[in-house]
């Protein structure tokens, strides 16, 4: 059986619901986020509170929870769930609001799954197409995702696995991972802005550091032409390799060298 909470309720996860009227519903105007559960551990959740937090202060809704009371609703919910190796999510709504456009008292979720991360790096690299288009606020990591199912039946027609969207030409994100590359120059560059704040982009950015030259600057799409590597960065990912853009080799059309550097360094950050 498994459970979650709804506004601090513990129940069944087949029983958690919430009304019809919620803004989430009405206006796709909600926010959440995800992170991995190792060892009966929140991996890296410092990191994803922060988040939360500065998400629900940027789309103006008020958590109601403190986070001490917050943290101690995760380890319950782990512990009730007998939980090793899961992904658990934290949903913020905007509430049922009586005009149905405006932002009242928020709802609160909190549920979860089965989740195992991959214990070596993919040998099957991404193909991606590119796309004009950047979420609205980006740095929010909101439920909104109509473009991405949106546009899943063009990636599918291209023999693709993922979009990558971009504005004039400069790249911002997937729309569940962020975008790294290496360039000719061995150097790891990641977009400036238009994206997720990931914290797993944190982590590689932290690991890179000390390992490789790194810039965090404007990234055109024709930079993949000379890249020797690419890869996405995500909480269930951690790092998998990028073979093509839009038809475009990357490198050597493999995992590459440096990939595989951040993905082992990566593995070391996590409990055994």
């Amino acid at each position: 059986m498994n459970y979650a909470f709804v506004n601090g309720t513990l129940c069944k996860s087949d029983e958690a619901v919430i009304g019809i009227q919620d803004m989430a519903l009405q206006r796709a105007y909600g926010m959440f986020d995800y992170f991995k559960i190792m060892a009966a551990q929140p991996i890296f959740l410092e990191d994803h509170l922060d988040r939360f937090w500065n998400s629900a202060r940027q789309l103006r809704l008020s958590v109601p929870v403190s986070r001490a009371q917050l943290t101690d609703q995760v380890f319950e919910l782990i512990e009730r769930n007998q939980w090793t190796d899961a992904g658990l999510r934290l949903t913020l709504t905007a509430g049922y609001a009586p005009d149905g456009y405006s932002i009242h008292t928020p709802n609160l979720l909190m549920n979860g799954q089965p989740v195992e991360l991959p214990s070596v790096i993919s040998a099957k690299g991404l193909r991606l197409i590119s796309y004009q288009h950047i979420r609205q606020l980006p740095e929010i990591k909101s439920i909104d995702y109509l473009m991405a199912v949106w546009l899943q039946d063009k990636i599918k027609a291209a023999g693709a696995d993922e979009v990558l969207y971009h504005q004039q030409g400069f790249i911002s994100e997937c729309p569940r991972a962020n975008v790294f590359l290496i360039t000719g120059q061995g150097v790891l560059v990641t977009p400036a802005a238009g994206a997720l704040p990931g914290i797993t982009r944190k982590k590689i950015l932290e690991l890179a550091a000390t390992r490789m030259p790194v810039e965090i600057r404007p990234v055109h799409l024709d930079e993949f032409k000379t890249a020797r590597e690419a890869f996405i960065s995500s909480t269930t990912k951690i790092v998998h390799p990028i073979f093509a853009v839009d038809g475009q080799l990357i490198g050597e059309g493999r995992t590459g060298m440096f990939s595989q550097t951040l993905f082992d360094a990566y593995l070391q950050l996590l409990p055994v």
